[in-house]
């Protein structure tokens, strides 16, 4: 076997375990990751010299006193396989709507076509489903719900599947909107705030909470609204059985009855779509700290099988600080940083920690210039759902969450036996092209300020062409800096700092939403 003086790059991987308790893994599953880069990743030894008073004036060799545990990575914003772990930074578990593994397609031809699952919590009839991982490519897509049977299936209509007794493992259904009745959903503008109505539809079941992101209308003229300013991206400011009052819309809202004329005619079947919410939580039993080990192998030594590698471990990782970099004409990604108590390694003979390590599934990263379909930063306005933006454009910005935690060091512990939280804070920054003196009056004033965006993504799954997103609102800003830049030859433009706060309303600093499947109308 050739002489291995070196290893390269490449030959190194990266993937994270959820631990049992902090440093203690029970059966893991190893997710793996893509980093562009890292920052640090590994453990600092600490020694002090032994330094006596004595004739010779030496220091003596020094002793192990400490050690710093720490990794960071770089990695694009992809649309799936960051949402585990970024529940981490969170401090907080996705708020799902239904999400089932499948046992069995059946055809019964007494019965429509069922997708068979041991729950059915959270699905309801009309509710509109995504078939993702099955063998058969006809039971890949998205479905409407047609009937429910109670912790035993889920029906679509009659031959709209394909036989399948045993699906993949991963093979699933996930709740991803619902579809009115005809002529059930309205819009009504007669108050301060659009209200999205309905007369038989009872919003309360659906899983949404205020100051989540959903989608409005379908990709056809039949299953959305008439009026094209009422379709689109919407925050949902309150929610009754009957109503949901928007406090943020992709346009100016307007009156429209649900018809294909929008004030009487045939009545549509409006759909909606919305997605997994993940936020800063408020209340004891929704906050939920993870700890991980990270794993970086680090290929085969000299006279080793490639098989057999070395590999480094942060043990009790806690995640610490997650910076999002937003650059013009560029991929966005995500500095993701964390704090461990320990740092292990292993050789080749002893090989990486057991455990069950999934394929990682191919995912597009999501870049600056053709996936953004909202960026807006404006002052809250509590009778306005489309106030006038603070900037048109912005030519790069930032968002940073840091959980400011810290190690908790003790007499007999090497490292860390701990790790404490602080206080969990949300800031950034942002570069615009400066077109008049609001913003800077915004900043002198300190102004209730709010910055949302929105990701929307063609992708091929399971070898379909659909399109997902992702939405960011940080619902309270206060700004900082606003001194306009002005150089010879350039346009003027206007550094901002800003400051997220919990907001009034909501109680939340940060809130993403996760779209698995969005209409073509979303791009």
């Amino acid at each position: 076997m050739a002489q291995v003086n070196k290893i390269d790059s490449n030959a190194t991987g990266l993937r994270y375990a959820e631990e049992d308790s902090i440093g203690t893994l029970g059966t893991p599953t190893w997710y793996g990751l893509e980093p562009n880069s890292y920052n640090d990743f590994g453990g600092e030894i600490a020694t002090i010299a032994r330094n006596p008073i004595n004739i010779d004036r030496q220091r003596q060799k020094g002793v192990t006193t400490d050690l710093d545990a720490a990794g960071g990575f770089n990695h694009d914003l992809v649309q799936d396989n960051l949402q585990d772990i970024l529940q981490g930074f969170f401090f907080a578990d996705l708020r799902r709507k239904g999400e089932e593994t499948v046992t069995a397609v059946d055809l019964d031809t007494s019965n429509p076509d069922e997708f068979e699952v041991a729950a059915t919590a959270g699905f309801l009839t009309n509710s509109l489903i995504l078939g993702t991982g099955f063998t058969n490519a006809g039971n890949n897509g998205l479905f409407t719900v047609t009937a429910i049977t109670t912790d035993t299936s889920v029906e679509v209509a009659d031959g709209e599947l394909t036989a399948e007794a045993s699906p993949p493992s991963d093979a699933k259904i996930t709740v991803v909107g619902h579809v009115g009745a005809a002529g059930d959903l309205t819009i009504d503008v007669s108050g301060n705030l659009p209200v999205l109505a309905s007369s038989s539809l009872d919003f309360t079941t659906l899983g949404l909470i205020p100051g989540e992101w959903i989608w409005i209308g379908g990709a056809t003229a039949s299953d959305q609204f008439f009026n094209s300013e009422n379709n689109g991206f919407a925050r949902i400011f309150s929610i009754t059985a009957n109503a949901l009052t928007l406090d943020k819309t992709q346009s100016t809202m307007v009156t429209d009855d649900g018809t294909d004329t929008g004030s009487g005619g045939t009545n549509l079947a409006i759909q909606l779509f919305f997605g997994r919410v993940l936020k800063n939580e408020n209340t004891s039993t929704l906050i939920q700290r993870r700890t991980y080990n990270l794993e970086r192998t680090l290929g085969a030594p000299d006279g080793a099988s490639p098989s057999a590698i070395q590999s480094e471990y942060l043990v009790g990782a806690v995640p610490s600080e997650l910076v999002m970099n937003f650059s013009g004409q560029d991929k966005v990604n995500l500095d993701m940083n964390f704090v461990a108590t320990d740092h292990e390694t292993r050789d080749a003979a002893t090989g990486v920690k057991s455990g069950t390590r999934p394929t990682l599934a191919a995912d597009d990263a999501f870049n600056t210039s053709s996936d953004f379909t909202r960026l807006k930063m404006h002052v809250l306005d509590p009778t306005d759902s489309n106030p006038t933006a603070l900037f048109a454009y912005l030519t790069d910005f930032s968002i940073t969450i840091n959980n400011n935690v810290s190690p908790n060091k003790a007499i007999s512990v090497l490292g860390a036996f701990d790790i404490t939280a602080g206080q969990f804070t949300v800031s950034g920054s942002a570069t615009a092209y400066f077109s008049n003196v609001s913003a800077v009056a915004s900043v002198r004033a300190n102004a209730d300020v709010t910055i949302d965006f929105a990701l929307v993504k063609s992708r091929i799954v399971d070898s379909n062409t659909i399109y997902s997103g992702i939405v960011c609102d940080l619902p309270l800003l206060s700004l900082g800096d606003g001194r306009a830049n002005v150089e010879q030859d350039e346009p003027i433009t206007l550094p901002i700092t800003k400051e997220a706060a919990a907001d009034r309303d909501f109680d939340h600093t940060l809130l993403m939403v996760f779209f698995d499947y969005l209409p073509s109308t979303a791009n």
